[in-house]
């Protein structure tokens, strides 16, 4: 899952939420520790998160799919950023205030964030400042979003120029991969309850 899961995943605790998007650069059993507990408790959300995805059979499903289409190793890349896509299509059939819009949601996030943002790991400051400004949270809605996010990701990463095709890849299945995501997110989020 990408950002949008792990951020919907956190529930409304500001600290779940920081300690989660915080996780993704926090390497290293002393980089953990330097935060709260509260915080920590996020980051090991985030892990929990990321390793119940992998591991999971329906996921695991999709990734094939996608390496059958040409995406290799990235296929994992693109399930998480794809179900991003279909996490902000459906968000209020998924977030845990439905009354809130996608939009707001990311705006709250982002204030969360950005109160903090001192305490992020230096590359993860970096990145966030793009994050906000180009509003990546609500762009993962729109099929050019999903482009958008894994053409960056192509140019980010050594040896993933194969990411700029993965939109067009995910796209073309798209049915498929929302019938996984619907199988998918409910035991996700029952998983991820057991820390938040």
């Amino acid at each position: 899952m990408n950002f949008l899961a792990h951020l919907v995943l956190s529930g409304p605790d500001p600290d779940l939420i920081f300690g989660n998007f915080a996780a993704e650069a926090v390497r290293g059993r002393a980089a953990v520790a330097a935060y709260s507990p509260e915080v920590q408790r996020g980051i090991r959300l985030h892990r929990l998160i990321d390793s119940y995805t992998d591991a999971h059979p329906v996921v695991r499903r999709s990734t094939a799919r996608l390496r059958g289409a040409g995406l290799g190793k990235w296929a994992g890349v693109v399930a998480d950023v794809g179900y991003d896509h279909l996490l902000a299509r459906r968000f209020a059939q998924y977030n845990y205030r439905p009354q809130e819009p996608l939009p707001a949601f990311a705006q709250r996030m982002y204030a969360i964030l950005q109160a903090r943002s001192t305490e992020l790991p230096e590359r993860l400051q970096h990145m966030f400042s793009y994050m906000r400004r180009d509003d990546w949270l609500t762009g993962y809605a729109q099929p050019e979003g999903l482009a958008r996010a894994l053409l960056g990701l192509s140019r980010r990463v050594p040896n993933g120029e194969v990411l700029a095709t993965g939109a067009a890849a995910f796209l073309r299945e798209v049915e498929a991969y929302e019938n996984d995501f619907v199988e998918f997110w409910p035991e996700l989020s029952a998983a991820a309850k057991s820390i938040a």
